[in-house]
């Protein structure tokens, strides 16, 4: 009997705390402030609210912020009216703390961004000219070229029947990490992302993500690492069509007889990405 009374007694306590982070939104109550409020340690209140519902009180609010920012969006409330009404700092805070799982709905990337509203920035790089274009849940778009307005047009060809707003301070942050990488600041780029993509797309991809900095692959051991040893012009494929450069890295791929082969933004910021690759590990080994 006691244990099912600590069992309701549990239950009680975390729909009290769910109620309590209702109320308080937009504000998020940090943990000590809820330990203080149900006089329960932080480490006992985070394992208990877990438990019982999968993601942590912080993680809670953070979804209760994002749901209000759809609903207001969807009523017809401005971009930049919703992000700060809900309690958003900035819209960089948006992204920051959206889903980071791949997965824009198939149906949505085949009405072209239909009902989304994409946020992009566009900035100088070392390989030219560099767009991020994010949403909610990621970035959906970076590519990288000579011209800002052919990438900008890219994306509104892409995703001709979205809401694309330009947002350089907001993608700002994300383009701050990509050009950090690019100039050996950063190590890797682990971003959050929001790709339609296939089955057999997403295998390639998480494989190029799992190839180590300065190491290269053919088409033919992707196709092997992944089960499908005979899948060479697939693999090729699904590289051609990554829409993310750098975060999904298919400059890694080569040819068989070790030439560089194609890529999606110019063969020579290709060669460019493997050379400076090639010198991280040089200087670090």
């Amino acid at each position: 009997m006691k244990g099912q009374r600590d069992m309701a007694n549990d239950r009680d306590l975390v729909a009290r705390i769910c109620a309590y982070l209702q109320e308080a939104h937009p504000q998020s109550p940090r943990l000590g402030d809820l330990s203080r409020e149900f006089h329960i340690s932080p480490y006992h209140l985070q394992r208990l609210f877990k438990a019982a519902t999968g993601v942590s009180p912080r993680e809670f609010a953070a979804s209760l912020r994002l749901e209000d920012f759809k609903t207001r969006v969807q009523a017809g409330e401005g971009i930049t009216d919703a992000i700060y009404s809900v309690g958003y700092s900035s819209s960089s805070r948006l992204y920051e703390n959206s889903d980071e799982k791949l997965g824009m709905a198939p149906s949505t990337y085949r009405k072209r961004g239909q009902g989304m509203t994409i946020f992009y920035s566009v900035a100088p790089c070392p390989l030219g000219q560099l767009l991020v274009a994010v949403t909610e849940r990621g970035i959906c778009k970076l590519s990288l070229g000579d011209q800002s307005e052919e990438l900008v047009a890219d994306l509104a060809r892409e995703f001709e029947r979205a809401e694309r707003l330009r947002d350089d301070e907001g993608v700002g942050y994300w383009v701050g990490k990509v050009i950090a990488y690019l100039e050996g600041w950063q190590p890797d780029l682990d971003l959050p992302l929001d790709l339609r993509a296939t089955a057999f797309q997403l295998k390639v991809w998480k494989q190029l993500q799992a190839i180590p900095v300065g190491e290269t692959r053919t088409y033919s051991e992707v196709a092997a690492a992944i089960g499908q040893p005979t899948a060479s012009r697939a693999v090729a494929n699904a590289c051609a069509g990554n829409p993310v450069a750098l975060v999904i890295p298919c400059h890694r791929i080569i040819r068989k007889d070790k030439s560089l082969g194609g890529y999606r933004w110019g063969i020579e910021r290709k060669r460019a990405l493997l050379a400076r690759e090639q010198r991280l590990v040089d200087e670090t080994s």
